[in-house]
């Protein structure tokens, strides 16, 4: 919850035990950031204050069994991907919907078998409350008929004017998806479901509000139609980043996913929460920023992601990258900063060398960045300079930020980049969705090098320059031992 008068916000952390709370509370308490102390207190869950299941106790030969002496059953399924649907409902049903002694929303919990939190005390005075549904997708679309319904029965009983449409919040990074190419998969949807469906403007969007609201116009059954078809799309849109954060962990040296906790028995679940509208999303923060540099790379917490593989002994150590990044030549004041503050600040905070080369000519519509530094460096860098020109409208809405990038490798190992009638390639682009150019007839440069242009959105590009990277650190130790083998053979002779 923000307060914009005093700058200050107040954010709900969930602990899997007491004692990993403790431990935060006395470690964060007190504790300086930037130019605030955290004051950090500890509130007790209901759920968690609850008496524990019976233990399994020890049956004979060792074997584990409950007090009735049911032998153990096959183990549970794998838990579904927990993406909630959070709808938007105006403030005067809220109490229709939670029933007298909350008997309305206990049925709607009951027989959809999900989770609804319904974030009334949030945002007082607010004209519409926002309630997230924890289920699957089969219970999250039952559970919102049956709020449209009584919305709608609601409304003709207090002779309520207004339409009743479903008002959807999805998360700014996933809209594009959503919309398709020129609208088209927007539209799809609206013929198939019989409905009208409009998308709330990027100027809503801010640093703690990163989600826009998706409006359904029509019946119940074909707002219910269009909800299904939305959040299939969302959802697509969430497990293929997570597929890509995922590949991203494979690829950068130390880089471990699984400290963050958005993971349960290997699959990713999103936590639940209470957070109210405009303040963030009931998305993982960390999947928000890592995914969408542009809604929210702004913000310190992207520190602790490039912090999760800083701490390698392997990448202590690492050389250091050489990467050309090519921005908008308009964009070159805002990476700046005034009095170059802004470029000063990324430095320090991504531990790279950051400088803008002067412009090739005076119609030159790009600007070199060079950027020098360890991979984590690089990734940190890298980031946030596509964060900044997503934040500062350099694409349009609908357009996702695409750079190019340059990388340099030794002309001995371009062969291999390029692979068997372009076969490692053709691979890589089909791998990372970058575009990967090895431009033919390069003169190596006084370093016996030649430039791959790599262009993408981050995730893609990132992930291109690892597997470069990697393919030519393989190329290097071939080398090496070609080398050592050929003196040990001229030893023996």
């Amino acid at each position: 919850m923000v307060n914009t008068d005093s700058e200050t916000a107040v954010v709900n952390v969930t602990y899997e035990t007491k004692e990993h709370a403790k431990i935060a509370v006395e470690k964060l308490n007190g504790h300086q950031f930037e130019r605030y102390a955290l004051k950090v207190s500890y509130i007790p869950d209901e759920e968690a204050m609850q008496p524990p299941a019976p233990r399994a106790r020890r049956g004979p030969g060792g074997r584990s069994s409950r007090d009735h002496g049911h032998s153990p059953g096959p183990p549970p399924p794998p838990k579904q991907l927990d993406v909630p649907l959070r709808i938007l409902v105006p403030t005067q049903f809220v109490g229709a919907i939670i029933g007298k002694e909350g008997l309305t929303i206990k049925n709607i919990t009951q027989q959809t078998q999900s989770k609804i939190d319904i974030h009334r005390r949030e945002n007082a005075g607010a004209a519409e409350k926002a309630i997230t549904i924890h289920s699957t997708a089969e219970g999250c679309t039952a559970a919102c008929q049956m709020i449209l319904k009584i919305m709608h029965k609601e409304a003709q009983e207090t002779k309520f004017a207004e339409e009743i449409p479903l008002k959807i919040l999805a998360h700014n990074g996933f809209v594009g998806r959503l919309i398709g190419k020129e609208g088209r998969n927007l539209k799809k949807m609206e013929q198939e479901t019989e409905t009208k469906i409009t998308i709330s403007p990027l100027q809503d969007l801010t640093l703690y509000n990163p989600e826009r609201t998706i409006t359904v116009r029509g019946s119940i059954e074909a707002c219910s139609k269009a909800e299904v078809e939305i959040m299939k799309k969302l959802r697509e849109a969430y497990e293929n980043d997570l597929a890509a954060m995922n590949q991203q962990a494979n690829l950068i040296p130390g880089l471990n996913l699984n400290t963050l906790g958005i993971f349960s028995s290997g699959l990713p679940v999103l936590p639940s929460t209470s957070r109210p509208r405009g303040a963030a999303s009931s998305y993982s923060p960390f999947v928000s920023q890592l995914c969408y540099p542009g809604a929210l790379y702004n913000t310190p917490a992207v520190g602790t992601m490039a912090q999760l593989y800083s701490s390698s002994p392997s990448q202590q150590t690492s050389e250091q990258e050489v990467v050309h990044l090519f921005i908008p030549t308009q964009a070159v004041g805002a990476i700046i900063g005034k009095k170059g503050q802004q470029i000063k600040q990324l430095s320090k905070f991504a531990g790279a060398s950051i400088k803008i080369a002067p412009p090739e000519g005076p119609e030159a519509n790009e600007r070199m960045v060079i950027i020098i530094g360890s991979p984590e460096a690089q990734f940190k860098a890298q980031g946030r300079i596509y964060g900044k020109l997503k934040e500062e409208n350099f694409f349009s809405p609908k357009e996702e930020v695409k750079l190019e990038a340059n990388i340099k490798v030794p002309s001995s190992a371009a062969g291999r980049v390029i692979g068997k009638g372009g076969k490692t390639v053709n691979e890589l682009q089909n791998i990372t969705c970058a575009e990967v150019i090895v431009p033919r007839d390069q003169t190596p440069d006084d370093n016996d090098e030649v430039i791959v242009k790599i262009i993408g959105h981050f995730f893609a590009s990132q992930t291109a320059q690892r597997k470069i990277r990697e393919i030519v650190q393989k190329a290097k130790h071939q080398e090496q031992k070609q080398q050592a083998g050929g003196i040990a053979s001229q030893r023996s002779k």
